[in-house]
């Protein structure tokens, strides 16, 4: 057995050899199952890149089906300390199963973080890693915009300070208003919001688009893709084009 760290610090202890992963996070099913596909043998409902996936489905990433897990003899679950539930993880970890939990809350911190997730289990950086490095690498030296980035309404929240989507934003030039919250992700007015140029309307977790979402708001709108806002995998490398042009 090999004994590594995790993002948070637990002691993993992994077979010379992984064979058989269950992912409860989309963006780590997506990293790992394009770099070898094989591993992966169950994930979540929500886990839908590579479009082609073909796995055992153990319900959302709230709700994980503990038992099927359990089922599947998995060497490791990978999972993520914002988007799990602890006491989810503690169960699986009660019955003797490996945990990995990520926790990256910028993007070098996500890099970093996949840099060691996939040298434990897969064996090796796969190329896209290295790509994304690249593609994150030089600093953003344009005009920059103060904006409000909702992620969801009824009630309306928005993102807040030292989070990974925001790190990301203020990297392609966008200012979260909101990332001096004393919240991640505090609930706000649209009618009461500090001087902003911008609205930031990602498609997940809430599907907000041009028709929903848009109308509260006295400023510009620009519909985003919420995996390329969100997910940490090989969405990086194309994230900062693809939002850089919807963001225009």
């Amino acid at each position: 057995m090999n004994s590594v760290y995790d993002d948070v610090g637990n002691v993993i202890e992994l077979p010379a050899e992984v064979r058989r992963v269950v992912s409860i996070v989309p963006s780590l099913t997506e990293s790992i199952a394009v770099t070898h596909p094989s591993l992966i043998v169950g994930a979540t409902d929500w886990c839908t890149h590579p479009a082609d996936l073909d796995v055992v489905r153990v319900r959302g990433t709230k709700n994980p089906d503990v038992d099927r897990i359990g089922e599947l003899a998995p060497d490791v679950v990978v999972a993520n300390a914002e988007e799990n539930r602890a006491a989810d993880l503690d169960a699986l970890r009660d019955r003797g199963i490996a945990v990995w939990v990520t926790a990256p809350a910028t993007v070098p911190e996500s890099l970093d973080s996949l840099d060691r997730m996939l040298s434990a289990i897969v064996g090796d950086v796969p190329a896209w890693l290295v790509r994304a490095r690249e593609v994150w690498s030089s600093p953003y030296d344009g005009m920059r915009r103060r904006a409000v980035i909702p992620i969801w309404r009824r009630p309306w929240m928005a993102l807040g300070r030292d989070t990974f989507a925001g790190d990301l934003l203020a990297r392609i030039g966008i200012d979260n208003i909101l990332r001096d919250s004393g919240e991640r992700y505090p609930r706000f007015d649209p009618d009461a919001l500090p001087e902003y140029d911008i609205v930031v309307l990602p498609d997940e977790p809430y599907a907000f688009s041009r028709t929903d979402g848009p109308e509260a708001f006295a400023k510009p709108a620009r519909c985003i893709s919420g995996r390329h806002l969100t997910w940490y995998g090989p969405s990086l490398v194309e994230a900062r084009d693809v939002l850089s042009g919807q963001l225009a």
